[in-house]
């Protein structure tokens, strides 16, 4: 009885873990949208106008530790320095930003 019970169990483990809807990927022309409306004052062809030692290239996101989602997303939400926070944006535009930036990063901004 408890093999059967553990292999009925198992089994709709499997059953909910496979038909799980995958997680939804970060919408890139929305990304675009949101950066040239929001960072292109600063950042545009991935330049930084007020610190050019630190543009968004991938060399220097990888340099200063931010060639990461995550850490993109942190700076966009938080702001440091003379960058300002936009929270305002929201999660999901933030998140489809630092995706669009990595992106661009790693086609060189072309």
């Amino acid at each position: 009885m408890k093999k059967l019970l553990s292999i009925v169990l198992l089994a709709i483990a499997f059953v909910v873990v496979a038909v799980q809807p995958p997680a939804l990927a970060a919408d890139l022309a929305h990304g675009k949208q949101i950066f040239q409306g929001n960072c292109n004052a600063c950042h545009l062809g991935g330049k930084n106008t007020i610190n050019p030692t630190k543009t968004l290239s991938k060399a220097d996101l990888e340099k200063y530790g931010m060639y990461s989602a995550d850490k993109i997303i942190y700076q966009v939400t938080n702001g440091k320095n003379a960058m300002p926070n936009f929270k305002r944006l929201g999660t999901a535009s933030i998140e489809d930003v630092a995706a669009y930036v990595l992106a661009q990063a790693d086609k060189g901004w072309k």
